[in-house]
């Protein structure tokens, strides 16, 4: 009797396998934009299983080291990656993952398409999605705010061709704290116009490998607190190669995205360009960090997908009791929920991708960008949530197996965690989301919009219709007994509250789709999600906080 071995998972063509994402692209794009994109889509997606799979591996085997002094005592700080990283730099480059927002070769759709090339390329690229979303943060930043001056900086960040592409870090979080920038210690001193030097301690900054970076300082005489910060560029090294007044403190050992470079920076004397301005910089810097946090919410739909494929196949490929894990009712039903999860996460994020692109594309009616300004946190901290929680999910899927390092399951796991931290916490986020409805009637304008978006729906899908507009009453409700966003009541349930409106948003969203392209699939979600309480915690809160009030007494 031979001996029993166990078959691992398999992926195909991640865009052809994905009829998901190919049924959104057929439900929001015209055809001639459709036709004209899905076969870069459709080349990528064999890629992103051949190539940048086998590349994001090397990447993760080989993590980045810091070389801080060369053999005769010299201080060079050189990080040293590996050539898969490098590799991967020059894949997002051709492929035109952030260039494609720019070109604008189809117009506000632009961004559906870059983002749809976003959601095939991260999974397999060891995190390089990281460098990228800051990269793109940084581009809209210079196109907004920018100059003649800071032009050849946007030019190199839009680039395809890898000889001239550069990336762009991010360089926000200091010692004192990283969503708290108005605590900010770095100091800018002026040299002549807008030349500044920045002297401080950067505690946390990712892809330290990049050409530029974008960070708030405090010039001199400015006020305390985040309306005295101002918004610098930085262009790390000179023309040899060597780091302009930046130490490298050491590189950060992180649970996870290990390929990434992430380090601790002193900057003693840094040379960086003013863009847009003294002062308000917190407040300047939202254009970028807008892109970088639809780009954490994609980011986290793809890596659901990923971890939900793996199971999937290995769920046909692994017996127990007697048959494959797919014929067992329960295992099904698992993947089943797994499955809603995505699809209802998939909405959320392409949603706001497809608001930004509006808004970029001056598109947007007055509405859509408050809409957009109340989305992107909603979206951003429900989407992670939903991937560590798939992430584990599927790690369980795959029993002992998925606890064992080299099955590359428990990656799954460990780079999805960062997603509820990287570009704010999911409380900093709940609380951006009140901050949103106090200055404006962004919730009244959601209410409309949700209203209007269903506003068609009739025949079996009405009981779904009149559960989400029920959510939406209850959750206008709630917000008139909360009170403003500095209220002690309203930031106890924040969290609660933003998590009714992504809920609720996808219902919306679910069963638009299923009543403007039914079918099996489509209906079966909008149904399943919609039967849930989308708000389930909205009126249990004045009993949640009685609760935490007595536990934090005792």
């Amino acid at each position: 009797m031979s001996e029993f071995f166990q078959e691992g998972p398999l992926l195909g063509n991640q865009f052809d396998d994905d009829a998901l994402l190919r049924e959104y692209l057929r439900w929001r794009l015209p055809a001639d934009v459709r036709s004209d994109i899905e076969p870069g889509l459709r080349h990528l997606g064999h890629r992103a299983v051949t190539d940048i799979d086998a590349l994001g591996e090397a990447a993760e085997a080989s993590p980045p080291k810091h070389v801080p002094f060369d053999a005769w005592g010299r201080r060079i700080d050189v990080i040293e990656t590996s050539q898969a990283w490098r590799t991967l730099d020059h894949i997002a480059a051709t492929e035109g993952i952030v260039a494609t927002a720019y070109e604008r070769a189809h117009g506000a759709y632009s961004r559906i398409h870059q983002f749809a090339r976003l959601y095939l390329y991260a999974p397999s690229s060891a995190l390089y999605s990281c460098p990228l979303a800051m990269t793109d943060g940084a581009a809209r930043f210079l196109e907004v705010h920018g100059d003649e001056t800071t032009r050849p900086v946007f030019d190199r960040l839009t680039s395809r061709d890898p000889r001239t592409f550069w990336t762009s870090g991010q360089w926000m979080t200091e010692r004192t704290g990283g969503s708290d920038v108005g605590a900010t210690t770095t100091v800018a001193r002026c040299e002549a116009g807008d030349t500044y030097r920045l002297y401080g301690a950067k505690w946390f900054t990712s892809a330290t490998t990049s050409q530029a970076a974008m960070t708030l300082a405090r010039t001199d005489g400015a006020p305390a607190g985040s309306r005295g910060l101002s918004v610098f560029l930085i262009q790390l090294r000179d023309e040899t190669g060597a780091l302009r007044n930046i130490r490298v403190d050491r590189l950060k050992d992180k649970l996870g995205t290990r390929a990434l470079p992430t380090a601790e920076l002193t900057l003693d004397g840094t040379p960086a360009r003013l863009v847009g301005g003294e002062g308000d910089g917190v407040r300047k810097i939202a254009t970028l960090f807008n892109v970088t946090r639809v780009y954490n919410a994609v980011a986290a739909v793809a890596g659901m997908r990923r971890a939900i494929a793996l199971a999937s196949s290995y769920a046909r490929r692994r017996r127990a009791f007697g048959k494959l894990l797919i014929e067992h009712p329960l295992h099904v039903e698992t993947l089943a929920e797994l499955q809603l999860e995505l699809h209802a996460a998939f909405h959320l994020a392409f949603r706001v991708a497809e608001l930004l692109g509006k808004s970029e594309c001056d598109e947007a009616t007055e509405s859509e960008s408050t809409l957009l300004r109340l989305l992107i946190p909603v979206a951003k901290l429900f989407t992670a949530k939903q991937a560590v929680a798939a992430a584990s999910e599927a790690v369980e899927a795959f029993g002992g197996a998925g606890y064992i390092e080299n099955t590359g399951i428990p990656r799954l796991l460990r780079d999805s965690q960062v997603l509820s931290i990287w570009e704010g916490t999911t409380n900093v986020l709940s609380l951006d989301t009140l901050r949103a409805i106090g200055r404006t009637d962004a919730l009244g304008v959601w209410a409309i919009d949700v209203k209007r978006r269903l506003s068609d729906v009739r025949g079996s899908d009405l009981a779904e219709r009149e559960r989400i507009l029920a959510a939406v009453e209850r959750i206008g409700e709630y917000a008139s007994r909360a009170g403003d966003s500095d209220d002690a009541f309203a930031q106890a349930g924040a969290r609660h509250f933003a998590y009714a409106i992504a809920r609720t948003e996808a219902a919306a969203a679910l069963l638009e789709h299923a009543h403007e392209r039914p079918n099996d699939v489509t209906m079966a979600a909008a149904k399943r999600w919609t039967a849930r309480d989308l708000t389930p915690l909205v009126e249990a809160d004045a009993t949640h906080r009685q609760y935490s009030a007595a536990l934090e007494r005792a």
